[in-house]
């Protein structure tokens, strides 16, 4: 044997994946809190099956490192600076509609399940919970499943079965929740006082409730408005 097909049967031996081998999982994680980002790389490095392949500490770096490396999972926080978690899945979904993103938070509102389960999400978890149940969750959405707690589709549920804001009542809301006055609302919105109460007597009843103060509460906790 010649030493050049030598080296070549060498190369060839070595690129080789072994047989019965599988790829491992590639993760993208994007979250602007370094402390997560470098927990979750130091959790899915020990993994035999997983590697990490890039970090994102905001929602647009999130799609630029994604577009680079096109992982097989990506996590992504939902509050994130330059694009929140949502928009970035929505911009990643508008390349590749097969996309697996999960969406790892602190918030478990109905609407905040909702729309990232609607932006593309195939998985939703919150970061407290065991490490165990992330692994198996960024393993079950690879293989193609949706991996959403039962809690938060019973949440996803109850909040389905509410009758959804408009456009416009969630914008009054958000400016009830910034203080406004109904005053300061009609000229923001550029309509009348009147056409203010109208959209407050709706949405009191959407959200049943009885004051601007318990409806500025349950949009909150429901997570209609950020403040």
């Amino acid at each position: 044997m010649t030493k050049r097909t030598s080296r070549a049967v060498a190369t060839a031996a070595t690129a080789a994946p072994e047989s019965g081998s599988t790829r491992s999982i590639s993760v993208l994680i994007a979250d602007d809190h370094v402390t997560v980002r470098e927990g979750l790389a130091a959790i899915i490095g020990r993994q035999a099956d997983m590697h990490v392949v890039a970090q994102a500490v905001n929602g647009r770096e999130a799609v630029t490192l994604w577009q680079a490396h096109r992982p097989d999972i990506t996590l992504l926080d939902l509050r994130m600076p330059l694009l929140d978690g949502v928009e970035a899945i929505e911009e990643i979904c508008a390349v590749d509609s097969s996309a697996r993103l999960i969406m790892l938070t602190t918030f478990d509102t109905d609407e905040d399940i909702s729309n990232a389960i609607k932006a593309g999400a195939r998985g939703y978890l919150l970061k407290d919970a065991p490490w165990e149940a992330l692994l198996d969750c960024i393993r079950k959405v690879h293989a193609g499943e949706i991996s959403i707690p039962p809690s938060m589709v019973a949440k996803l549920a109850v909040g389905m079965s509410r009758e959804a804001l408009t456009a416009r009542e969630t914008g009054v809301l958000s400016l009830l929740a910034q203080g406004k006055s109904n005053k300061e609302i009609a000229t923001t919105l550029q309509v009348s006082e009147a056409t203010v109460k109208s959209h407050l007597r709706n949405i009191f009843t959407k959200l049943n409730v009885l004051s601007r103060t318990e409806a500025i509460s349950v949009a909150i906790q429901r997570g209609l408005v950020q403040v």
